[in-house]
C-alpha cells in the first residue's frame, strides 16, 4: 500500500510508545521524524523502535525536511500550543495527547487556526474508547432510562505516584479529572453549563496540594452531574474508570467501571399503590463486543483519528468539542479558588 501518511511524533517520553507502536502497524503509515528537545530522547527511541527516520530538536525543521502531513503531539501540556500551531500551519493535521493546551485562550486559538487551515486538530481521550462506556453511552442515547436527571461519578483511589504529581497544586482536577469529565459528557451527550467545586487536601494525604474533589455541573440538558474523586482515598478503590449511575425518568443504569453496565426501568403494568415501584433488569444490547475490545484505550481513540481523515469528516475528538472538556477542567479550578459557581459561557470563545 502507497504511504499517505507521513508522522512526525513530536515527544519521545514514554508515552509516544503507544502512539508509535500503532504508527507501524499501519501499511498507509510512515514514521519520518522523531522530535525532542533533549535530542537524545529522540535518538534513544529511534534505536529502541528499530526506525530508519531523521531525528531533530525542532519542530518546523523536521516538517520542512521531511514533508509530513501528520504530527503526533505527544509532548508536556505547556507545549501543546505551540507544537499544535506550528504543525497546523505548516499544512499537518495534529493528534495530540490530552489536555488540548494548557489555557482556555490557547484552546480557542488552536480551533481558530485549525478553522483557518483547514487543517485537523483531534485530542487523545482513550477512556472515553472503552467498550463497556461506550455501551452504556448507546443505552443512554437510546432512552433505555428516559430523559437524564442526575449523573455521578465517584472515583476514590489511593495513588502512590511519587514524583511532579504529589507536588502539584491541584493534582487530580488538572492530571486525571479530565477523563472522567469528557466521560461524562459522552454518556449524557451534552455539554457543561455551570459548575461549583470544592477542593481539599485531606488528613492523611501525601499530596503537598488539593488531592479530593467535589463538583456540580449543570448540563445543557437540564441534568446535573456530580462528580467526587479522591487519589489519597485507601481502601475499596473503584475503577480507573470511575463508578457511574445515571438517573432517568423511566429508571437509572449503573457501572461499576470494571463489568458491563446494566439499567433497571420501571416495569410495565400497573404499579399503583406501590410504595416502591417493580422493576426490570436492562443489559446493554452488545453485552459481548469482541469488535470493540479491539479498539479500547489508545488504540481506538487512534484509529478514530485516521479513520476521520479517511472520511473528511471531523473526529469524535476535535478540538471544537474537546475544548468544553477542558473549560469543565478550568472552570473547576476557579471555582475552587473563588468560592463560587462559575458559569462555562465566560471560559468558551464560541
Amino acid at each position: 500500500m502507497t504511504v499517505k501518511y507521513k508522522v512526525v511524533v513530536a515527544g519521545c517520553g514514554g508515552m509516544s510508545n503507544a502512539w508509535i507502536d500503532y504508527a507501524l502497524e499501519r501499511p498507509d503509515t510512515e514514521i519520518v521524524a522523531l522530535v525532542d528537545l533533549k535530542l537524545e530522547f529522540a535518538d534513544k527511541m529511534k534505536e529502541k523502535k528499530g526506525l530508519s527516520c531523521e531525528t531533530f530538536a525542532d519542530l518546523a525543521t523536521a516538517i520542512e525536511r521531511t514533508g509530513a502531513n501528520v504530527v503526533f503531539d505527544v509532548t508536556i501540556p505547556s507545549s501543546h500550543f505551540q507544537i499544535a500551531s506550528t504543525a497546523m500551519r505548516m499544512g499537518c493535521h495534529v493528534f495530540g495527547e490530552k489536555p488540548l493546551a494548557a489555557t482556555m485562550e490557547e484552546c480557542d486559538a488552536i480551533v481558530r487556526i485549525a478553522e483557518e487551515t483547514g487543517r485537523t486538530h483531534a485530542v487523545m481521550q482513550n477512556r472515553r474508547f472503552d467498550p463497556r462506556i461506550r455501551a452504556l453511552s448507546r443505552m443512554i442515547g437510546s432512552g433505555t432510562v428516559g430523559r437524564l436527571e442526575m449523573i455521578g461519578a465517584d472515583f476514590f483511589i489511593g495513588a502512590h505516584f511519587g514524583g511532579f504529581r504529589e507536588e502539584m497544586d491541584s493534582p487530580l482536577l488538572l492530571d486525571m479529572a479530565i477523563h472522567t469529565f469528557d466521560q461524562a459528557r459522552l454518556i449524557s451527550g451534552a455539554n457543561p453549563v455551570s459548575v461549583y467545586c470544592h477542593e481539599f487536601n485531606p488528613p492523611g494525604s501525601w499530596y503537598a496540594g488539593h488531592a479530593s474533589v467535589v463538583c456540580i455541573f449543570e448540563m445543557s440538558d437540564g441534568s446535573v452531574f456530580n462528580y467526587r474523586g479522591s487519589w489519597c482515598a485507601e481502601g475499596a478503590p473503584t475503577s480507573w474508570e470511575a463508578a457511574w449511575r445515571v438517573v432517568g425518568e423511566k429508571g437509572t443504569a449503573i457501572w461499576d467501571g470494571h463489568g458491563q453496565p446494566y439499567a433497571e426501568v420501571v416495569a410495565a403494568g400497573s404499579q399503583e399503590g406501590k410504595f416502591i415501584r417493580d422493576y426490570v433488569r436492562i443489559e446493554p444490547a452488545e453485552a459481548d463486543q469482541p469488535a470493540d475490545e479491539a479498539l479500547k484505550g489508545h488504540r481506538g481513540c487512534l484509529v478514530e483519528m485516521f479513520q476521520s481523515l479517511e472520511e473528511q469528516r471531523p473526529p469524535e475528538t476535535d478540538c471544537r468539542d474537546n475544548r468544553y472538556s477542558m473549560a469543565m477542567v478550568l472552570a473547576a479550578l476557579d471555582s475552587a479558588k473563588t468560592g463560587r459557581k462559575v458559569d462555562l459561557a465566560s471560559f468558551i470563545c464560541v
